[in-house]
């Protein structure tokens, strides 16, 4: 059992040297932002919540929130992955596109706050819209690694990290953010394909990141029908949950379409659409009232 509990402020709080993020205190504090939280915003100076370590000191894990949903409303977090392996540049290069433009201008018109994992390689490909992105308080930006290489194996065919080199690729992703000028970044992290162990779990500690998974799969990756992916969202939320989707025309061509048709619905049934910052927060506070901890 990994209880939630939030990191202390004042224990993490350092200058901009100490964080692997970039930044010590409300995490590159900002001007008061425009209220994207349907009436609840938190305070634009509040630092994103982690979780504590995990045990044996190994690095947490969030995979949805278990704060009933009579004490927060039906929330759900849509997270998106901007996947870009450290080899494709020349396939970028001869015009593939690992970008997907058309998904975030939605997301900005239908006002859905969403949390969008960033591999460095991707960063360093599409600066612009990197900046762009961190910069919509709309959104919050996380890390996927630097490479894209997975941090345990098997995992779809990906090549496999070292371990002695997995809090480097943590630590390269933030590098990637921080040279490209991305803002509203939070010291959250997703594994490559999802796959991870306990090693990893433990050489990812010292990166002081909670490792974010999900437990609605959207099933957009090489998609051919967004109406099957909306479907298989629709079917599987639940209050709490946290939805894993992917931001790569290249190999997600339909999640703009899918999405189109998963916010209306979802909030024809009452749910609010929150980042993870606020679903991690949201748990968090649960469990200090003795609500339930995260497996």
């Amino acid at each position: 059992m990994r209880g939630y509990g939030l990191r202390s402020p004042e224990r993490d709080r350092g200058d901009a040297s100490d964080h692997p993020y970039g930044c010590g205190t409300a995490f590159c504090s900002s001007p008061p932002q425009r209220n994207i939280f349907d009436g609840r915003s938190p305070p634009a100076t509040a630092e994103p919540p982690t979780l504590s370590p995990g045990r044996a000191g190994l690095a947490p894990v969030f995979e949805r929130s278990t704060a009933p949903a009579g004490s927060t409303g039906k929330t759900v977090a849509l997270t998106f992955d901007a996947d870009m392996t450290a080899d494709q540049g020349p396939r970028a290069a001869r015009g593939e596109r690992f970008d997907n433009p058309p998904l975030i201008a939605s997301l900005r018109r239908l006002e859905v706050p969403s949390t969008v994992f960033m591999t460095g390689r991707w960063v360093e490909e599409y600066p612009d819209q990197a900046r762009s992105i961190g910069g919509d308080p709309l959104f919050e930006v996380a890390n996927h690694s630097y490479s894209h290489h997975a941090f345990a194996s098997p995992c779809y065919g990906l090549p496999e990290v070292r371990k002695e080199q997995m809090a480097f690729e943590v630590e390269r992703a933030f590098a990637a953010f921080r040279a490209a000028g991305v803002r509203n970044v939070v010291p959250y992290f997703r594994f490559p394909g999802g796959c991870y162990d306990d090693r990893a779990l433990r050489a990812l500690a010292p990166a002081r990141v909670t490792a974010v998974q999900w437990d609605v799969v959207s099933g957009d990756a090489f998609a051919e029908s967004p109406g099957a992916v909306a479907e298989e969202v629709l079917s599987k939320v639940k209050p709490g949950s946290l939805v894993v989707m992917h931001c790569t025309r290249s190999a997600a061509p339909v999640t703009d379409e899918a999405v189109r048709r998963i916010v209306p619905a979802l909030r024809g049934r009452g749910y609010r659409f929150v980042k993870v910052s606020e679903l991690i927060a949201m748990s968090a506070r649960h469990a200090d009232t003795g609500g339930g901890s995260q497996q």
